[in-house]
């Protein structure tokens, strides 16, 4: 293991061939492995015209041959979060090509055969990559609005990868690198794919969809990359040998709530360290809330900050950015001391309604101080289509108690008393107006909860326009059995999801659907009052305006869970078990 990863130059370190660097299926993958598939991906992308590629690749040590090859081929790599009609439409306009899992209509380059001199083991010769090669274009997640494309040079990356190692490599020590992440984002790239490799730790090829699925190797140790919408949702009970088999945790996307913290901690044997940045800053600070601990981050060692005068927003320079001036983030602070900080909320979450100023932080603290409420998220939706074109909305996951109350009163009692009960925190135009009660908020692949999945949940207001698009499929009970039903839906082309999402290729979002099965699925069987999680969640082909799809439900009273899949004349679309229980809801 490298005391120093540089991630210029790691693939000419020497290295034993027979030393693993990935596990896929339980089953090792060797370093001769790695630089074999990785001098044969440069080889094959040296023949293609263009320097701009999207790569897509659920296999992290498949993305990682892909990514490095790419590399020394001198090919910039665009990194989009997913493969949806409307993301590789947006590409299409952007790259000269398309890498690993995209839809076959993209000719996508899906495998680069070896040549005999690449099989046979011997050492091919790999080139120092240039600190200045525009290596990545990446995108945020979108979390107030559309994803945005951020590009990375290679010294940015190698300044994290070394900065991480210097920070966090010894108490990692040799352990293996598991994560419920995506490496399509900057958090999980850096964490599960780069800066492992280049410290010669090794990488699991399968990301888990849920914690539950983790099953340690025998003898083996490993870092847990994970985020608060994981965690929030630890299973029951983990195995000694599971948490015993847990090194350290890691978690980004959001601040960790200190009862979570805890929780996973009790679970699985360590704290998490909760990293703070976001794609276009990379890391900025961190935290582990142990025993004693507040809640304040202390800066990495290679970022310098300050707190703006006229604002208070954090305002930072580092090896992570592009330059070395002064970025301002969105995030209002207050200065602890010269190496930590507390964070206040964001800027871009302080809004204007009718000319008074409203922090929707502050709003969703309010409500999640509300024994009825678990988990709370607002937004300010426009609608200038109504005479009040501005009102605020309120996305709450019930409590158990709420949810008894949402059962016995209804959903008009339970909006008037929630804002009775934020009333005297807040002005009466910042109390929301339109309200949806979720089993669950909805999370990409990162773990964050987007504005477009919000809107896509939002009751239409009263208004002409807003009532007259549909929000529920054409339906017809094709077989029913007391645990099983079929239905055939019917997309209608003017469904209120297909809005916005996205313009000129509108597709139903994935939450639609979820909440679509667990909608039926309570109609039609006797689930458990409560929301517990999601197992094999998986979006497989777009369903878009028109089409008729199947939707199978099967009700398992043994584990409380309900399985379904949406399926059509094209194929499968999406499919998942969803796990319910009669106490608290996860939030």
């Amino acid at each position: 293991m490298s005391e120093s990863p540089n991630l210029l130059t790691f693939l000419s370190a020497p290295r034993q061939h027979e030393q693993p660097f990935a596990w896929r299926d339980g089953k090792p993958l060797s370093h001769a492995c790695l630089v074999a598939q990785v001098a044969a991906w440069r080889r094959v992308l040296s023949s293609q015209t263009g320097s701009r590629f999207a790569l897509y690749s659920s296999d992290s040590a498949t993305f990682a041959c892909i990514l490095l090859g790419a590399w020394q081929a001198g090919k910039t790599v665009y990194l989009p979060g997913d493969v949806l009609p409307a993301t590789c439409a947006n590409l299409g306009e952007l790259v000269d090509g398309y890498l690993g899992d995209f839809p076959s209509q993209y000719a996508p380059l899906t495998e680069a055969p070896l040549t005999a001199a690449e099989s046979d083991g011997a050492r091919p010769a790999f080139k120092a990559l240039s600190p200045d090669f525009p290596a990545l274009v990446i995108y945020t997640s979108g979390s107030t609005g559309e994803p945005q494309a951020v590009p990375k040079f290679l010294s940015q990356l190698a300044a994290e990868v070394a900065s991480l190692e210097q920070l966090f490599g010894g108490r990692m020590g040799a352990a293996d690198i598991v994560a419920t992440v995506s490496h399509q984002h900057i958090y999980g790239l850096l964490f599960k794919v780069l800066w492992p490799l280049a410290a010669g730790r090794v990488i699991h090829a399968r990301q888990l969809e849920y914690l539950d699925e983790f099953q340690p190797l025998s003898g083996k140790q490993i870092v847990l990359v994970s985020s608060p919408a994981h965690l929030k949702r630890l299973p029951a009970a983990f195995s000694s040998d599971q948490a015993a088999a847990i090194r350290v945790i890691f978690s980004s996307g959001g601040p960790l709530p200190s009862e979570v913290a805890a929780a996973a901690g009790q679970a699985l044997g360590s704290i998490p360290v909760e990293v703070y940045g976001s794609s276009e800053t990379g890391g900025v600070a961190w935290r582990q809330r142990v025993a004693g601990a507040d809640d304040s981050w202390q800066a990495m060692p290679a970022v310098a900050w300050r707190v703006a005068a006229n604002d208070e927003v954090l305002e930072i320079s580092s090896p992570h950015l592009p330059d070395a001036g002064w970025h301002a983030l969105a995030d209002q602070v207050q200065a602890v001391d010269r190496q930590r900080f507390r964070l206040k909320g964001r800027l871009d979450r302080i809004v204007k309604v009718e000319e008074k100023r409203i922090s929707l932080d502050a709003l969703e603290r309010h409500l999640k101080a509300i024994a009825l409420v678990a988990d709370a998220r607002v937004m300010l939706v426009e609608q200038p289509e109504l005479q009040q074109r501005q009102r605020i909305a309120a996305f709450v996951v019930l409590s158990a108690t709420g949810s008894e109350m949402l059962a016995a009163q209804g959903k008009l009692a339970l909006n008037r008393l929630l804002r009775e009960g934020i009333a005297h925190a807040v002005e009466a135009i910042a109390l929301p107006r339109n309200w949806r009660y979720l089993d669950a908020l909805p999370v990409n692949a990162q773990g964050k909860t987007t504005r477009a999945d919000l809107l896509a949940l939002l009751e239409p207001a009263a208004g002409a326009g807003l009532t007259a698009a549909p929000r529920k499929p054409g339906e017809r009970l094709l077989e029913q059995e007391p645990q099983r039903v079929l239905l055939e839906l019917t997309m209608p082309a003017d469904l209120l999801y297909f809005n916005g999402h996205f313009e000129g290729a509108p597709i139903l979002p994935g939450v639609v659907q979820l909440d679509w099965a667990i909608g039926y699925g309570r109609r039609y069987f006797a689930l458990a009052p409560q929301f517990l999680g999601m197992l094999g969640l998986k979006f497989q082909r777009a369903i878009t305006p028109g089409m008729v799809v199947q939707l199978e439900l099967l009700h398992d009273l043994q584990k409380s869970s309900l399985a379904f899949r949406l399926f059509s004349v094209a194929g499968q679309h999406a499919s998942g078990r969803i796990t319910f229980g009669a106490g608290h809801a996860a939030s």
